[in-house]
């Protein structure tokens, strides 16, 4: 199946696009109208309420560059580094198929593809191969 090769840059880009759109879509949600809820959720599990806003402006800003492929490798770092942090304090205690999105499934699944990305890069079809930062990849 050595054909299937040459389709690994469409792959890179459709790992990169979807969890891009999740993080955007989540930080969005978030910077824009529930910070508040997200503030209380934060602050009552013993963290400061400020990690909400750094929180909510790495899902944002971070889907953005992964969208376009800049800085991917950082991006997906810290979108990795959110999703164990959101497994270990929010989601793990429900177990990983719990109702109503509550399980660590999905996050489970954010920082795979985060942590995949991490270490293949962006791939040929974005702005740091463009740029020159494909990280070895050429």
């Amino acid at each position: 199946m050595r054909f299937l090769d040459r389709l690994q840059p469409l792959a890179l880009l459709v790992l990169r696009v979807a969890l891009g759109a999740i993080m955007i879509a989540h930080g969005a949600q978030k910077l824009f109208g529930g910070m508040q809820k997200f503030e209380g959720v934060v602050s009552g599990a013993g963290i400061p309420w400020w990690v909400a806003y750094v929180a909510a402006i790495t899902e944002f800003a971070a889907g953005i560059l992964l969208l376009v492929g800049l800085l991917t490798r950082l991006a997906s770092l810290a979108i990795f580094s959110e999703m164990c942090v959101a497994i270990a304090k929010f989601h793990w205690k429900n177990g990983l198929a719990a109702p109503q999105g509550k399980g660590f499934d999905f996050p489970l699944a954010c920082a795979a593809i985060a942590f995949a990305l991490i270490f293949f890069g962006a791939g040929p079809i974005s702005l740091d191969w463009a740029l020159g930062r494909g990280g070895g990849n050429k």
